[in-house]
């Protein structure tokens, strides 16, 4: 699969050139004079992203030392080189990542090192998507592809318990702020596309969407979906939710609060009779919501707990954890807020939202420990991936010996 120019292309630059930014714009001007060799690493790149497909991966790394001349992918959460996709030199693998890259996105990624976007490829008349980052290590473009899945995932599928499911439909609750959480490659926007898959199924409305990029492409059903990507279709998250206010939304989905600026701006637009969806870098519940407190100064922070009290509706904070088969299943904590939680989040007596998540499962409330105990008595997981993946080791501890 290697390039049939690399050798011809890799002489053609001068040594001194072969690095960061001055090694892509030479290969640049080579396809520009060899228009058909930017189709075949063009060809070469469909080709790999398809076999990754195939082969079930989530991820595909390649290019730069830190690869080794392998290509990498990501199976069921374990990253492995792939043999039998072959070696690449450094020079070849960056001719094959520009080979797919916009101006536009070239000249994101030579002024700020690291460009992210989306990509498509239709095969057979199905479009496959993958999120992509581009970026450079020790002076050389790499890339990562995260596959996205073609079809969403029934929530019924993620075990996500009724009440909940009822509280993040729009026929029963027209306002409040769901935040989807967990670290990054835990499933998070599977989730949130599952469930603006069943607002647009059950619901006649107006979805935005705000991500950078955007993934999954939703076909408008019972509702118009609008999808503005970052710095493409609109300048940031702030930007974008703040002119969706003026574009008569029923839900706004935005990609993720990456800033106090942002969470302000979607406090503000829940605030103002809104349904909002947006995700968050936590492991659980109770850290969201210190961890959205704590993203401002002290003087701010007794109006920030209060305005969160006010909008906040459910928390999913969620974690894929390894099968005994060794495949990956959701594991997630849910919080329902209620006055309890209300009062407990105004009067800084956050940690006790711990209990009441515990005591909580006619609402559809769960802690992660108490749902991994459920994951390992129904013979999904193993004791030791239950206590590996658990917040709370003791109470994990305590769960795992009276079922023993």
């Amino acid at each position: 699969m290697s390039l049939s120019f690399e050798k011809e292309l890799k002489h053609a630059i001068p040594p001194h050139a072969q690095y960061g930014v001055e090694l892509c714009r030479n290969i640049d001007k080579w396809y520009e004079k060899r228009p058909q060799d930017l189709d075949e690493a063009y060809h070469v790149l469909r080709s790999m992203l398809l076999k990754m497909r195939s082969a079930n991966a989530s991820d595909l790394d390649m290019g730069g030392p830190g690869c080794n001349k392998a290509i990498w992918f990501r199976v069921f959460g374990v990253k492995k080189p792939v043999p039998d996709m072959g070696e690449f030199t450094n020079i070849e693998t960056a001719a094959i990542i520009l080979s797919w890259l916009s101006e536009s996105q070239k000249t994101i990624l030579y002024e700020h090192h690291s460009v992210d976007f989306s990509i498509n490829i239709e095969e057979e008349d199905v479009n496959y998507r993958f999120r992509t980052t581009v970026y450079f290590d020790n002076l050389y473009p790499c890339v990562n592809f995260r596959r996205i899945n073609e079809k969403i995932f029934p929530l019924d599928v993620l075990a996500i318990p009724k009440p909940i499911l009822d509280r993040m439909d729009l026929r029963y609750e027209k306002v409040g702020l769901v935040l989807v959480t967990g670290i990054t490659g835990s499933g998070k926007s599977t989730t949130l596309d599952s469930i603006i898959d069943m607002n647009n199924r059950n619901s006649q409305a107006h979805i935005v969407i705000v991500a950078h990029p955007i993934e999954y492409v939703h076909k408008s059903r019972l509702c118009i979906v609008r999808h503005r990507e970052v710095a493409l279709d609109v300048n940031s998250f702030q930007e974008g939710a703040i002119q969706a206010l003026r574009q008569d939304p029923d839900i706004i989905m935005v990609g993720e609060m990456r800033d106090p600026q942002t969470i302000s701006i979607v406090l503000e637009i829940t605030d103002s009779g809104h349904k909002t969806f947006t995700t968050l870098h936590t492991s659980s519940a109770i850290d969201s919501i210190h961890r959205i407190v704590a993203e401002f100064p002290p003087e701010e922070q007794e109006r920030i707990r209060n305005r969160l009290a006010d909008v906040l509706t459910v928390i999913i904070s969620q974690k894929l954890v390894p099968t005994v088969d060794n495949k990956l299943i959701l594991a997630k904590e849910i919080l329902s807020v209620d006055s309890s939680v209300q009062a407990a989040i105004r009067n800084k007596n956050i940690g006790e939202i711990y209990q009441m998540m515990i005591e909580g499962r006619k609402a559809g409330m769960t802690t992660l420990e108490q749902d991994l105990h459920r994951l390992y008595r129904s013979g999904l997981i193993t004791n030791r991936t239950a206590m590996n993946y658990a917040n709370n080791k003791i109470r994990m501890m305590q769960l795992l010996s009276a079922s023993a």
